[in-house]
């Protein structure tokens, strides 16, 4: 472990020198490499250079134990040395762990009412609501792509843009059904009725990430349907674009103008392309698989919110909080820091970088 922190380090070092070349600022997709590199090593780095600085405290330390007048005040600086050590190299062992590569992307998130009809896209809507206000939380900008909606509010399908630093890496959790118990407000004999939602979360690719051949690519306008005022429904804005190798349809009606509808279907529609890929690649991989808390399968039954009790449980984990009110209200960071603590544990179960 020791050694590959050192060449860490020493790979540290050697980005942070390229920055120091002008030509390196010509070359926008190399800037943003370099820079993404570095701000996943920092944190690596900033442990290393504190385990330097305790190991020589606990070196000077043992070099005391010889004064007998010191004896006791370095036994108090050993074992603090030590306690260190072993607090770093925890620590180091987590953060050595191999990374996934799209934690620092921007999220392309997708919801779709699922079993449910009208109280299914009611709470999709309520899950949209949700994200919204985490991303709020965090500070991250949120940008709806395309929504479909009903008649009483709720979403058929939804593709929002997520930006935001570490965006992927706390929302990949998010990918799966979701289930909701409550009494819809079109239930008048207050039954409780299950309804589902669900959510697929993929990391936004970049330009070099996917080559798309404008010829593979059918470009359909049409006129915007739903709110937005008389612009959007009189005007042929809206863009739906379909790959035809793939078959992958995408639309964006959002904005006002055929322009900007088109560059953010292009954003869908690449990261769409890249989440393909990736799986093809994955596949062959299922060791990968066993190591992670859920599989991001959309089909797989994640989490269920009990409106009745006031409850939210997280199947993967078998987590349970009591603050349902406090959860659809954007307050996810338990449930995923809770999740990001049990993909690291079944990490170094499975050893994926022993130290």
């Amino acid at each position: 472990m020791l050694e590959k922190l050192r060449e860490l380090a020493l790979r540290y070092e050697d980005l942070e020198a390229q920055l120091a070349d002008p030509a390196v600022y010509g070359d926008a997709g190399h800037l943003r490499t370099i820079n993404r590199e570095l701000k996943e090593l920092g944190p690596i780095v900033e442990a290393w250079h504190a385990w330097e600085q305790a190991e020589q405290r606990r070196t000077g330390a043992e070099a005391l134990l010889r004064d007998p007048d010191l004896r006791e005040l370095a036994q108090e600086e050993l074992s603090a040395a030590k306690a260190e050590l072993e607090r770093l190299r925890e620590e180091l062992k987590i953060l050595l762990l191999p990374k996934d590569p799209n934690d620092s992307r921007n999220v392309i998130m997708e919801l779709r009412s699922g079993v449910g009809g009208e109280e299914g896209a009611l709470f999709a809507a309520s899950l949209l609501r949700m994200y919204t206000m985490y991303a709020q939380n965090h500070g991250w900008k949120m940008d709806i792509v395309n929504l479909n909606e009903t008649e009483l509010g709720g979403v058929k399908e939804c593709s929002v843009l997520i930006e935001g630093e570490g965006a992927f890496s706390r929302l990949k959790f998010e990918s799966g059904v979701h289930r909701v118990q409550r009494v819809p407000e079109t239930e008048s004999g207050g039954r409780i009725h299950t309804s589902a939602a669900t959510v697929a979360v993929l990391p936004e690719a970049d330009e070099v990430d996917v080559e798309i051949n404008p010829a593979d690519i059918e470009m359909q306008v049409y006129r915007a349907s739903g709110a937005g005022g008389q612009h959007v429904n009189k005007t042929s804005s809206a863009v739906r674009l379909i790959h035809r190798p793939t078959g992958v349809v995408v639309e964006c009606q959002q904005e006002r103008s055929q322009f900007q509808n088109r560059d953010k279907a292009m954003r869908l529609l690449a990261s769409r392309l890249y989440e393909m890929e990736q799986a093809k690649q994955d596949a062959d991989i299922a060791s990968r698989r066993k190591s992670q808390v859920g599989s991001g399968d959309r089909s797989e039954r994640i989490r269920t919110y009990n409106f009745p009790q006031g409850r939210v449980t997280d199947h993967r984990i078998g987590l349970t909080l009591y603050k349902l009110d406090a959860v659809m209200d954007g307050d996810l960071d338990e449930l995923i820091d809770a999740l990001v603590t049990a993909d690291q544990a079944e990490k170094l179960k499975s050893g994926g970088e022993q130290a």
